[in-house]
């Protein structure tokens, strides 16, 4: 059987398993004997389980942990017993989690908005811009708008950037050029790309809890129902829906019941943040792993990094050359990476190419400047030029060069394929920001740049995920 066959074999077979509504009336324990006697084993003694969130966890030989990392797709494996009484609880899934939103990686750069979803929002934005500033005063994101702009113009923003998967936008993507008269400065960026910041949950909070504590009931309300209303049109875009749906189960609740959170206001915004968190229900655990878990948020973002470079010859060191970008003083990235990964990037940081975004190595139109000893993408794997040079540890030259799923006819990866590796290469820097507070460069992190160039070409089309 083929690798690819019994990894799907089994993860088949625990799906089914897992959305039985008997599933959940499993103690867990029994929930755990069942998975482990479903891990496989790859040639080279690697152990693989499919699990919580329904992804697949690599078993680490050093010190035990179980990591997020997608499957390998070229080696046999065969299933064997795990001891399930080490297995960790976050490991079991628990049924709801199996029917998540998958949503999509994609940045915003190459694939536009639909412009049904952008004229939808340009209406809201209109009629929300002729409010008083004095009635909705910006009470957060002031870094972003100037001091005359009212809160609902925030909300509608705060909505956006909260529930994109990767805000790094096509810099005249008019989802985003509709806020222009509002801004306060330039965003972050150049011209090609607009690398934006990921508002916590806290920040549109904010808004609507001042408003609730200064006995504003009906503000607090028309904001809370532009949280809701620029969600629900979000959906439309699969780059958004898994944020949004989270978003409007926590919200729809003090809609239909006004005052419910206005207790909890009176405490301060961390406590209004946390009774939407209380509203959320558990299939949408994943999407908001960056407020809940921003430790286990950024192993997931990697995950998805792995997965956008599973066409590459070697995925790990693809991923690396992307998370050597990452700043990190306190040596502490490596322990969050399994081993293979983990393995990979040693060797970029022992050859010195660690780092590189932190050392702000790029050229002032933000496009990278190549590094001594730094190695390329060869033109062979490429395919006829249609992906720019990525710093990433690749061999001279590649065999093989047959197309995958997610690869232009050439052997490169095709328009969506850039797009979701840019988003998942984007997405883990704001998670390891999230997560140790590290910079992330106004102009984006250098092996990102290689992408852009790639999907610069094909900007303003009606191509849509």
């Amino acid at each position: 059987m083929r690798s690819w066959d019994a990894f799907s074999a089994s993860e088949a077979e625990i799906r089914g398993m897992v959305v039985d509504p008997r599933w959940r009336g499993l103690p867990v324990p029994a929930q755990a004997q069942v998975i482990a006697a479903r891990v496989l084993v790859t040639p080279d003694g690697d152990r693989w389980l499919f699990g919580a969130h329904a992804r697949w966890y690599l078993h680490d030989p050093a010190d035990g942990r179980w990591h997020p990392a997608p499957p390998p797709r070229s080696a046999k494996a065969r299933q064997v017993s795990h001891q399930a009484a080490v297995l960790p609880a976050r490991l079991i899934p628990r049924g709801p989690d199996f029917s998540a939103e998958p949503g999509s990686t994609q940045a915003f750069v190459g694939p536009d908005v639909p412009e049904e979803l952008t004229e939808q929002v340009r209406v809201l934005l209109r009629a929300s811009g002729r409010k008083s500033e004095l009635d909705f005063p910006l009470t957060a994101f002031d870094e972003i708008f100037a001091s005359d702009v009212p809160s609902t113009v925030a909300a509608i923003w705060g909505t956006v950037m909260w529930c994109s998967y990767a805000p790094a936008f096509d810099g005249n993507e008019r989802l985003i050029t509709i806020f222009g008269e509002y801004l306060r400065r330039p965003l972050p960026g150049d011209e090609w790309v607009r690398w934006l910041p990921q508002p916590s949950l806290l920040d549109l909070v904010a808004l609507v809890a001042e408003r609730a504590r200064s006995g504003r009931a009906r503000s607090a309300l028309r904001l809370l129902a532009l949280l809701a209303d620029t969600a629900q049109i979000l959906l439309a875009d699969a780059r958004f829906r898994p944020r949004a749906l989270a978003l409007l189960t926590m919200i729809e609740p003090a809609l239909r019941a006004q005052g419910l959170d206005d207790p909890a206001a009176r405490i301060d915004d961390e406590a209004v943040r946390q009774a939407w968190l209380s509203r959320c229900p558990p299939r949408f655990g994943r999407a908001l792993l960056a407020e809940t878990d921003p430790a286990e948020n950024f192993r997931h973002s990697v995950y998805d990094l792995l997965e956008a470079v599973a066409y590459t010859p070697d995925p790990y060191a693809a991923a690396a050359g992307f998370l050597a970008d990452l700043s990190d003083s306190k040596e502490r990235l490596p322990r969050m990476l399994c081993h293979r990964l983990r393995e990979a990037y040693r060797e970029l940081d022992q050859a010195g190419l660690t780092r590189t975004s932190a050392a702000e190595r790029t050229q002032p139109d933000g496009f990278q400047i190549p590094q001594t000893g730094e190695y390329v993408v060869p033109q062979e794997w490429t395919g006829s030029g249609s992906f720019p040079a990525l710093p990433v540890p690749l061999p001279a030259t590649v065999t093989g060069g047959h197309a995958v799923p997610g690869t232009s006819d050439e052997g490169g990866p095709d328009r969506a394929s850039a797009a979701a590796v840019l988003g998942a290469a984007y997405a883990t820097g704001l998670a390891w920001q999230r997560l140790t507070g590290a910079r992330v460069p106004a102009k984006g992190f250098a092996g990102s740049q290689g992408l852009v160039q790639r999907l610069i070409l094909e900007r303003d089309d009606s191509h849509h995920p």
